[in-house]
């Protein structure tokens, strides 16, 4: 056999997907998910606190157990033929680890501790840690948010960590450094047993840890400090060094080649973020914005360095070198719920089901059934509904916003009831809020100087929901394509994989020969465009009129505590 495989491993929310690629032309030879057991129990969770972690233990099985089932799947000679693996997972998801590299909820003291386990992206507890960091960097001389938007969020590395040591002594006295996801992994699959030794990716660095060539590194101890001395010596033990995706993190360690059916000249890539390597996967093109649509969603674009030059967009998730192509000018946005509001909506809608039906089996059958139905029945009902300038009205921050401006204190708003409206018009009214605020993406790089040429939709909502992206190509009057790939992130990992194995020179190489290209492409609707553009200034309206509610909210709160 004279073709080389590479595996692209995909870490969501929900699950790990993991693809056996050829990587020679990006043919799909296996693939396999696993859903985290812990994650779906609900543990180490609670969804009112905002709180939401993860088991190392579930990353660590699904890993195994994922590529053992695509090996199953190829053969022994796709096995055998195997150069590299990469992964991607969600971000900002760190953990804190003692100075073996261990993630402490692998340690028995701390084994069900959610303090000592991944803080995933979605976790919002470090709300009060951010304002603090905001605080700080606004009166700290050198601008250290400059690249990051302007404001630091509390879905991100350095909020999460001063909150874990705020909150947890145990914790805190046993952490000796905090890595993310994306970055730990390959550290594990490497037989890394030193946290001094992990390599570091520069998607995760630049983007949620403040990494920057301009400041030397990260920000000087002395920050750090001025936001709270918790944080005094973690500087020193985290990363002087960032790198790219393209190049290796090492070789597969004997251990993991021997439970995963491998050979040990297997080379392993640096990770990153699911975006990031999802945009690469789904054949990003200069100035196109990447939509990777699933809970939330990441919204990437890449520009040529001497065209963006000094150019710096306010309110994103960050703007660096290479983070998604070497030699590229990364941009990250994107909103914190976008299938979540479809999935609340379901969910307050299956009330009934989840709390009245006896428990059966034919009732749980029954119940499936109708869940499995529920949203795309409402999205035939929804787009069977005329849109008009009054009717129903959402704001889509139900989980916070991203972007444009971090603010996870915000909250999701819904205008305009009257006892006509019913299931379908709701739906229709959040499903019309998060392309709205989609647009709200789009309408902030365009008004700092940074043209949104085209869309590109990544992802399970962009592939299942035609109603919504017929919509999202209304609201935004542009066209979207739609990508083949039903991995596209898995397949953006097994590209940078083919890539630092040295298949290809570049990933630019590795996107043309591997890509899977368009399945799809919606173009606006003339009769509509005006119609959402004037339902778009509602939607910012109320948006601001939420914002002033939040605010009121907050102001009443520390005046109970003064």
């Amino acid at each position: 056999m004279s073709s080389k495989y590479v595996i692209g491993v995909d870490y969501g929310t929900d699950s790990v997907r993991t693809i056996v690629v050829d990587a020679g032309n990006g043919n799909e030879v296996a693939a396999a998910v696993v859903h985290y057991p812990r994650w779906k129990q609900g543990l180490y969770c609670n969804a009112a606190e905002s709180r939401f972690r993860q088991h190392p233990l579930d990353y660590i099985e699904g890993l195994e157990t994922g590529i053992r089932k695509v090996l199953a799947q190829a053969g022994p000679e796709v096995a055998a033929a195997v150069v590299a693996i990469s992964v991607d997972t969600t971000g900002s998801t760190p953990v804190a680890v003692d100075a073996t590299g261990t993630p402490l909820a692998l340690l028995p003291a701390f084994q069900d501790n959610p303090n000592a386990m991944f803080v995933l992206w979605k976790d919002h507890t470090a709300i009060g840690e951010a304002a603090e960091i905001n605080t700080t960097a606004a009166t700290f001389p050198g601008n250290y948010l400059r690249f990051v938007g302007g404001i630091y969020s509390s879905e991100w590395f350095w909020a999460k960590l001063l909150h874990i040591l705020r909150v947890d002594e145990k914790v805190r006295e046993a952490t000796h450094s905090w890595v993310e996801h994306c970055d730990w992994i390959p550290f594990l699959l490497t037989g890394g047993s030193k946290a001094a030794d992990l390599k570091r990716g520069i998607c995760s660095a630049g983007h949620k840890a403040l990494y920057a060539a301009e400041f030397g590194g990260l920000p000087p101890e002395e920050f750090f400090t001025a936001i709270d001395p918790l944080l005094a010596g973690f500087r020193a033990r985290l990363f002087d060094k960032a790198y790219t995706s393209s190049e290796a993190a090492g070789k597969l360690s004997p251990e993991w080649a021997e439970r995963l059916g491998l050979r040990t000249s297997v080379t392993v890539g640096i990770g990153a973020f699911d975006a990031h390597m999802g945009a690469v996967g789904g054949q990003i093109a200069p100035y196109h914005l990447s939509k990777v649509m699933g809970t939330s969603t990441c919204d990437m674009l890449v520009a040529p360095m001497e065209e963006v030059n000094d150019t710096l967009v306010k309110g994103i998730c960050g703007q660096v070198p290479g983070s998604v192509i070497p030699g590229m000018m990364g941009m990250e946005a994107g909103q914190s719920a976008f299938g979540d509001c479809y999935a609340w909506l379901s969910n307050v809608l299956a009330w009934p089901l989840q709390h009245l039906l006896p428990a059966t089996p034919e009732a749980a059958q029954l119940k499936q059934e109708i869940l499995d139905k529920m949203i795309p029945e409402l999205s035939r009902q929804a787009a069977l509904l005329p849109v008009d300038e009054s009717s129903e009205l959402a704001v889509d921050w139900l989980n916070g916003r991203r972007t444009p401006d971090a603010n996870q204190e915000l909250k999701g708003s819904i205008t305009g009831l009257q006892l006509a409206t019913d299931a379908p018009r709701l739906f229709r009214a959040i499903a019309e809020a998060t392309c709205f605020g989609a647009k709200a993406i789009v309408e902030r790089f365009e008004r700092e100087g940074v043209p949104v040429k085209g869309l590109i939709g990544i992802g399970g909502v962009a592939k299942k929901s035609a109603f919504i992206m017929q919509m999202m190509a209304d609201v935004m009057n542009m066209p979207i394509r739609i990508h083949r790939s039903e991995q596209t992130c898995a397949l953006g990992a097994a590209m940078f994989a083919a890539t630092a194995a040295g298949v290809y020179s570049k990933v630019e190489d590795a996107m043309q020969a591997m890509g899977q290209g368009f399945e799809k492409e919606y173009h606006p609707d003339a009769t509509r465009v005006s119609i959402y553009a004037k339902r778009y200034q509602r939607y910012k309206a109320l948006g601001e009129f939420t914002t002033t509610l939040t605010k009121t909210k907050a102001h009443a709160a520390l005046s109970d505590i003064a």
